[in-house]
């Protein structure tokens, strides 16, 4: 199984797409191999009018069977944007024979009212053009609730706009059952954190420096949550 990754920092941060590959193996019993395309900051429309000849190459010849694409997320872009520019990568997606995957991002912390517009925007966007959506946002939202007690839960980092490793882990999760239909095994706890402590760059260079563990309790929860939901 290869997967293709396309978006920005909120793809990248904690090297999100290796965790998504190793929860992809586990639920799916199938080797996977996790690619991307990541640059800070970037959107969509920065994707095809920047780097319009590495994301078409990639996509027609890389022999990818899922494509994930993440729109900027703060702030959202025009819509009209997202909808001309998420529509090139899922035309070049359908020819090549690759399914696209709306991944819906999360709001701010400081500013979940504007978690109802993510959600309005990209299942539209979805329903639309028939690409799968990985509502991550949503199950966000439903688990920030559900967590909002606990210490060691918060799914930001602490920018209040990233992912804490607990959040890459949901995302990760959530991906992982938009694309193979399944969750990992119970006993995948692993999650990655590739920060460097009171900084956001640089990052820990040696990749064994980053695994880290997500408390089963709070692993049981997104679990729930995602089986509940998608």
């Amino acid at each position: 199984m290869n997967i293709l990754l396309i978006g920005n920092s909120h793809t990248y941060v904690n090297d999100m797409p290796a965790l998504v590959r190793e929860m992809a193996e586990s639920a799916s019993g199938e080797e996977c191999h996790a690619f991307m395309l990541a640059y800070s900051g970037r959107s969509l429309k920065w994707h095809i009018e920047e780097e319009y000849f590495s994301e078409r190459f990639n996509i027609l010849y890389g022999g990818y069977d899922y494509c994930v694409i993440q729109e900027q997320a703060h702030p959202l872009p025009p819509e009209e944007d997202t909808v001309a520019y998420a529509g090139r990568i899922i035309d070049l997606c359908k020819k090549a024979g690759t399914v696209p995957i709306i991944f819906e991002t999360w709001a701010e912390k400081a500013k979940p009212e504007n978690q109802t517009e993510m959600n309005r925007r990209y299942r539209t966007l979805a329903a639309k053009t028939g690409a799968r959506l990985a509502p991550v946002g949503e199950v966000w939202s439903a688990v920030s609730a559900d967590l909002k007690d606990a210490s060691n839960a918060d799914l930001y980092f602490r920018d209040g706009e990233h992912a804490s490793p607990v959040g890459d882990y949901l995302i990760a999760m959530v991906l992982t059952k938009t694309i193979t239909g399944r969750l990992p095994e119970r006993n995948f706890l692993k999650a990655f954190d590739f920060s460097v402590p009171e900084r956001f760059q640089p990052v820990k260079e040696s990749a064994s420096d980053e695994t880290v563990s997500i408390p089963p309790e709070i692993a049981e929860t997104i679990r729930r949550r995602i089986e509940t939901q998608i």
